[in-house]
């Protein structure tokens, strides 16, 4: 009987110590190592799968152990598929957290304000982290699978510039979704704020103004004076003029200088030969460039001039703006 107490016991120390090794490696760092491992975790994979694999990438972890973590806690059926990374000093019991929660290793691409819709694909169609399944798409067909139940005839000027984080592996299209809900949610909550007496018919219209602005100023504190120029010559039936849509139509056939014959040839974009707004936007507005195209300065101004700084300077008549010229651009005295 003596022998059997003593079994037991001993027993019993032996399970007990057993279950604070295992507490205690579940809680140790799996890696002191300043390197991130990338892992992957496949689809339909159970504890003792997903464990096979995590070891496999090179992750230095018990399988058998890490499997056992996932079991006794009740989430082995609830770890998530996909692309992770292992950060230094992460425990197994962290990393299984992790795993549940599919917190999933984070890329990133960045849409620049300004850009074209054009050069938005070719970085988007570039980033080696995104499943590329917009690639062989057109730009109508790309449309189509982004908002079918809208009418553009092109995509220019409807995705927010900003950079978007996204899991490895996660499609084109979901990015390009992305930007389009972030530019139509902007739009709306600026055309609900605008200036009652904006010469726009719907916010598309304030779309392709924004547009402009952004293409005319590189400095955010003159975009409401631009913005304020351009609506009152729509207001008056002048002629816009203005450079960077003429560059938009002459599409590749720009080599960096606008000559007068390009200013006279007649395209859908060309706003010195044809009145009011070009008929799509010309590039991708930033949040300021849409607010100043909605709400602009209130401004008698009808012409600026580049003074060459980086700055405008504004004129409310002909004399004072071929003045302005002559002393910005023709460097006359």
């Amino acid at each position: 009987m003596a022998l059997i107490k003593k079994l037991i016991v001993t027993g019993v120390i032996v399970s007990v110590a057993a279950a604070a090794g295992f507490s205690w490696w579940a809680k140790q760092p799996i890696s002191t190592a300043d390197a991130v491992i990338p892992f992957a975790v496949e689809p339909g994979s159970g504890a003792g799968a997903a464990a096979q694999q995590i070891a496999k990438a090179g992750v230095p972890i018990n399988p058998f152990l890490f499997a056992t973590l996932a079991r006794i806690s009740g989430k082995s059926s609830r770890i998530k598929a996909g692309s992770y990374e292992l950060k230094p000093n992460t425990s197994p019991r962290t990393l299984l957290t992790q795993l549940v929660r599919g917190e999933f290793a984070q890329e990133s691409v960045t849409i620049i304000e300004g850009w074209t819709f054009r050069q938005m694909r070719q970085v988007i169609a570039a980033a080696p982290s995104l499943k590329h399944d917009a690639a062989d798409l057109s730009d109508k067909e790309l449309l189509q699978k982004i908002a079918p139940q809208l009418s553009y005839k092109s995509p220019e000027g409807l995705f927010f510039p900003d950079t978007y984080l996204f899991a490895k592996g996660s499609s084109e299209l979901q990015i390009f979704r992305q930007a389009h809900q972030a530019m139509m949610d902007r739009l709306k909550a600026a055309w609900e704020k605008r200036d009652p007496n904006l010469p726009y018919a719907n916010p598309y219209e304030a779309l392709i103004m924004a547009s402009i602005v952004e293409k005319e100023t590189g400095q955010k504190s003159e975009r409401p004076m631009i913005a304020g120029v351009f609506v009152n010559r729509l207001k008056a039936g002048m002629l816009l003029q203005t450079d960077p849509t003429v560059i938009y139509g002459m599409g590749e056939k720009y080599e960096g200088k606008i000559r007068k014959k390009d200013l006279e040839t007649d395209t859908p974009y060309n706003t010195y030969v044809r009145a009011g707004l070009p008929p799509t936007p010309i590039a991708l507005p930033g949040v300021q460039s849409l607010q100043a195209a909605l709400s602009p300065a209130r401004t008698e101004a009808l012409y600026f001039v580049s003074r060459g700084d980086g700055t405008s300077k504004f004129s409310d008549n002909l004399t004072d703006h071929n003045k302005a010229v002559n002393r910005y651009q023709r460097q006359a005295p």
